[in-house]
């Protein structure tokens, strides 16, 4: 018997190019009408979004051709420029009310779309490292979440807290992944709920979004507007939905469409089996990521895997929860999908990570 290279798993291949390719459709659908009275030009986000799915689509094919345990070699310093953009994009001109952006000629870099995939290389390669000395609350804990709380702090200070919570939450299951403790998670668990509750407090928006969450048609012209709109949207797609390109809701009354908001858009067109058909897509997408991280030839390549995949399923739920009321809504894009360049070429960049690590495992035995 002998052990053979994998090729790229095509299925997951398949699944990543299907929701691109659909998410193309859904942003010009939603877009273009509001493009061409505002902006002189339906295609306008299309046509941005075509451009950064193909910078993303590169550099997925590139790393997905890129041994990924090379990435170990720069870790410290992806770590270092992912906070130095963080700190760099607090500086910049809000938009607004929130800083999150570095203005590149016409273009915006959000780094806190690329701190996601930066905590999963942190802590894939920490555990990795350290998988000896895990077992001990400084080793385990501490500086693992002290590190990945840097980032936290410096995304949290420019106003979001959608992405620090999507960050922690896959750093929490990293570290019972990578060997520490269950009481470390509860601990980590009990450290987060405070600054959480504290943000909340601090924002008087942020307590009506909760608020309004419970009952959005109390105050469906106020702060509850957006969900209200989110949930008739949804509802008045039926089975089959109204048509590609009929929906109503994106004519002015959805708040842009076209990014966070796109999944109730896709439902009141397509209907509750194109939402479904949505929903199978990413876990089936969830499915074949955990699948390439049990068959990774080492620690750091599953715990890669595995933070690669629960921060792109897990984005991707929240967001449609929040779509149809079942979480407070929040900045959250939808991934592959929403429009978004940093939000896009980020999530192929671990796209491609995840389909180089599908294949540089062996082969099941197979007889000579």
């Amino acid at each position: 018997m002998s052990a053979r290279r994998r090729e790229i798993d095509y299925t997951l291949l398949s699944i990543i190019l299907a929701l691109v390719c659909w998410g193309l459709v859904m942003v010009y659908s939603s877009s273009a009408i509001w493009a061409k009275e505002n902006l002189g030009s339906s295609l306008y986000f299309l046509k941005r979004q075509l451009f950064w799915s193909a910078l993303g689509l590169g550099a997925m094919w590139v790393l997905s051709r890129t041994d990924y345990r090379k990435i170990r070699k720069a870790v410290m310093p992806i770590f270092v420029l992912t906070a130095l953009a963080l700190a760099i994009a607090l500086l910049g001109h809000p938009v607004a009310g929130v800083r999150r952006w570095i203005r590149l000629g016409p273009f915006g870099i959000e780094p806190s779309e690329f701190a996601k995939l930066t905590a999963v290389i942190y802590l894939a390669h920490y555990f990795d490292r350290n998988h000896h000395k895990v077992k001990s609350l400084a080793a385990g804990l501490l500086v693992p979440l002290g590190m990945i709380g840097i980032l936290l702090f410096l995304i949290g200070a420019g106003r979001d807290l959608g992405t620090p919570v999507l960050i922690f939450g896959v750093s929490v299951i990293m570290i019972y992944a990578g060997g520490g403790r269950v009481s470390y998670v509860f601990g980590a668990i009990a450290a987060g709920i405070p600054v959480v509750a504290y943000e909340l407090i601090k924002y008087p928006y942020r307590r009506a979004r909760v608020l309004n969450f419970l009952n959005p048609f109390k105050n469906a012209r106020g702060a509850g507007y957006q969900l209200a709109q989110s949930l008739i949207a949804v509802g008045s797609g039926g089975w089959f939905g109204k048509g590609l390109g009929a929906s109503q809701l994106k004519l002015m009354y959805l708040p842009a469409p076209y990014t966070d908001f796109i999944f109730p858009v896709l439902c009141e067109e397509m209907g509750l089996f194109g939402g479904l058909a949505i929903i199978a897509l990413f876990a089936w997408f969830l499915i074949r990521g955990m699948r390439a991280a049990k068959r990774a030839p080492d620690l750091f390549g599953a715990l890669l895997a595995g933070g690669i995949t629960l921060t792109i399923s897990l984005q991707a739920f929240f967001n449609m929860a929040m779509s149809i009321g079942l979480l407070p809504t929040k900045g959250i894009s939808l991934p592959f999908m929403s429009f978004g360049g940093s939000s896009l070429f980020s999530t192929l960049m671990g796209a491609g990570i995840l389909l180089n690590i599908s294949r540089q495992g062996a082969y099941d035995a197979e007889p000579a």
